[in-house]
């Protein structure tokens, strides 16, 4: 081991006021023999630095300060490496760690590391607002100066569509004028154009500034690099001008009194949660005979096959109306693709990726399999499906309406459905007959086909 070893203390100091500094970040640049930083950083902390070799680099020079950290500390001595905010959040930590490994730097060697966390923006721009986080939230960088836009694109899609409260970094630049217009897009396929909004600007500094808008008028805001955008989810409200997020105590207690709601229990998960939402799918089903498996997967906002394993897993004591299924084996389902061929005359649904949907009336006996592919022939189309990506499948019945198969992907999404055709108003014996023996075939108890029933008919697909 070197006898002079040396130190890189990477330091995340804050918003950039004194009070919101931690004392750790303090005693850091105290302890620092050299100081390296972005010029705006160093100014910020100017009143620490007497006596300290300070390192100013530019806004585009993030890995020559690393590279510059290094080099003072293979010298053995003791350098702070800082950053606003808290360095490990789309801070120096990071490509620091990367410049140290790739020059063969172990946390056994002699130059020691060490992070010392800061409040990020998202906490000082949410506390200056009201209490926009109180809930799940999550943060995305829209500068694609390194990163791919249709990487950020995706994200604020899973975002958008997850609710979650965000928080918008990088959101504009004098370059990057379109980027914060293109997340406002698609926010607002999910969103409400009156969601809240805030944009705080040099939170905590000497020209702090914030704004409130609704996401339909964010675009048209000032905002620029120093700015951190916070959009609330679908239960955020502004009210007395504090922005904030429920933390979902009211789905739980009546007026938020302490009396649970009906049905709900005091420290225990929700009717909703984990365990009893199948319940609720359940009860829905009940109540509302008429709809689709399509309108009950849109109503839950989640996917069919979650549906149809909700209506698979029902208890004895439960009905789900004229809904039945059960999940079929993964290891089975080339072999029930085979027996299907025994299902005389066959409406079979397909989808695309991009949600088109094709429909085909064949013979069972039609069915081809090619590979990975499922050939669906009849005298005016042939049809292939992509069968490589099925992980999950139900049989499904529907009182005396519908009887089949659903073929689903890894995400739950149908891929395509095989459904017996009536001829007339009754089912083919025989093809009635051929599907009921292919679910008990593969230990699966017995569908019960009901009598018909007075129900609106709408397709699943």
């Amino acid at each position: 081991m070197m006898a002079n070893s040396g130190k890189i203390l990477l330091v995340g100091f804050g918003p950039g006021s004194v009070e919101h500094m931690t004392q750790r970040a303090r005693a850091a640049i105290a302890e620092a023999d050299v100081v390296i930083g972005y010029s705006t950083y160093i100014k910020l902390v100017q009143d620490l630095l007497e006596g300290k070799e300070v390192i100013r680099k530019g806004m585009t020079e993030e890995i020559d300060r690393c590279s510059e950290a290094y080099e003072q500390a293979l010298q053995g001595k003791t350098v702070a490496l800082i950053s606003s905010g808290d360095i490990g959040v789309y801070g120096m930590a990071g490509p620091t760690y990367e410049v140290l490994l790739k020059s063969g730097w172990t946390p056994d060697s002699h130059i020691s590391v060490e992070v010392i966390p800061g409040a990020t923006a998202l906490n000082a721009c949410a506390a200056l607002v009201g209490a926009p986080l109180t809930h799940d939230f999550c943060s995305i960088s829209l500068s694609d100066l390194l990163t791919p836009w249709p990487v950020i694109a995706k994200r604020l899609e899973a975002a958008a569509r997850g609710d979650f409260v965000v928080a918008l970094y990088n959101p504009k630049s004098g370059r990057r004028t379109q980027q914060i217009v293109e997340a406002q897009a698609i926010l607002l396929r999910y969103r409400s154009p009156e969601t809240p909004v805030a944009i705080v600007k040099s939170g905590y500094r000497r020209r702090q500034a914030i704004y409130k808008t609704t996401l339909d008028n964010m675009a048209e805001c000032d905002i620029g690099m120093l700015c951190t955008v916070l959009i609330g989810n679908s239960s955020t409200f502004i009210r007395e001008g504090l922005m904030i997020t429920p933390r979902g105590y009211a789905n739980k207690y009546d007026q938020l009194n302490g009396a649970t709601r009906g049905g709900e229990q005091a420290g225990r998960s929700l009717s909703m949660g984990l365990i009893g939402w199948h319940a609720c799918v359940r009860k829905h089903i009940r109540e509302q005979p008429q709809l689709s498996l399509r309108d009950i997967a849109q109503y839950f906002d989640t996917s069919l096959a979650e549906i149809l394993a909700a209506i698979a897993t029902r208890t004895p004591e439960e009905e789900t109306g004229p809904y039945q299924a059960k999940a079929l084996p993964a290891d089975n389902i080339e072999k029930v693709l085979e027996s299907a061929k025994t299902w005389g005359h066959l409406r079979a649904i397909v989808r695309s990726q991009g949600g088109a949907t094709a429909e085909l009336l064949l013979q069972a006996v039609n069915l081809v399999r090619r590979g990975d592919w499922l050939n669906l022939v009849n005298e005016h189309f042939h049809l292939h499906v992509d069968i490589s990506g099925i992980q999950r499948a139900w049989f499904f019945s529907r009182a005396d309406l519908q009887h089949g198969v659903y073929f689903c992907d890894k995400h739950g999404n149908a891929v395509f459905s095989l459904l017996l055709v009536k001829q007339g108003l009754t089912y083919d014996a025989g093809s009635l007959a051929a599907f009921k023996n292919t679910t008990e075939q593969f230990g699966l108890i017995y569908l019960h086909v009901a009598e018909p029933v007075e129900i609106e008919e709408k397709s699943d697909e």
